[in-house]
């Protein structure tokens, strides 16, 4: 899946600094029902999956990245929200290379689609795998500019 198909500019939370990864985990997930990406009647749900995978094993990846995500029933689609942790320091998240997150993708996936849930991981890891796109989204100073950097990106063009 498409970055640009699977984040508006508005779920792309530039300068993010929560506090730790659990309160990330809960702002990220507060945003996608304010912005009613995830139904109020699934709302408890998806919060209650995302928390118990990242209890049983951190979704901190390799390279600054953390996938936080679960399954639940309710949805009709991915509900999807990325932060672009700020700061010098990043953001620890018990991560498998023991290094800090700039990337933080919270992912709530519709339970039947169980090969969506796999194929959508796939894809932002590989996305995100990039280190210059990775260093842009880190420089972004706007959602917009955000949602530029991973469209150039799909596009092929080299990104400074």
């Amino acid at each position: 899946m498409q970055l640009t198909k699977l984040f508006t500019a508005q779920d792309l939370l530039v300068d993010f600094r929560p506090g730790d990864k659990w309160e990330a985990i809960g702002q990220m997930l507060d945003h996608l029902c304010e912005s009613g990406r995830i139904p109020l009647d699934a709302a408890e749900a998806a919060r209650e999956a995302v928390l118990a995978r990242e209890e049983s094993m951190s979704t901190g990846m390799e390279h600054g990245i953390a996938i936080p995500h679960g399954a639940v029933d309710g949805l009709n689609e991915i509900a999807a929200c990325m932060g672009i942790v700020g700061g010098e320091e990043g953001l620890p998240f018990d991560s498998i290379d023991g290094g800090s997150t700039r990337l933080v993708v919270v992912l709530v996936i519709p339970r039947d689609q169980k090969l969506l849930h796999i194929r959508t991981l796939a894809d932002v890891a590989r996305a995100l795998s990039k280190e210059p796109v990775r260093a842009a989204l880190a420089g972004a100073t706007s959602p917009g500019e955000a949602w530029e950097i991973l469209a150039r990106n799909e596009a092929g063009a080299e990104l400074a």
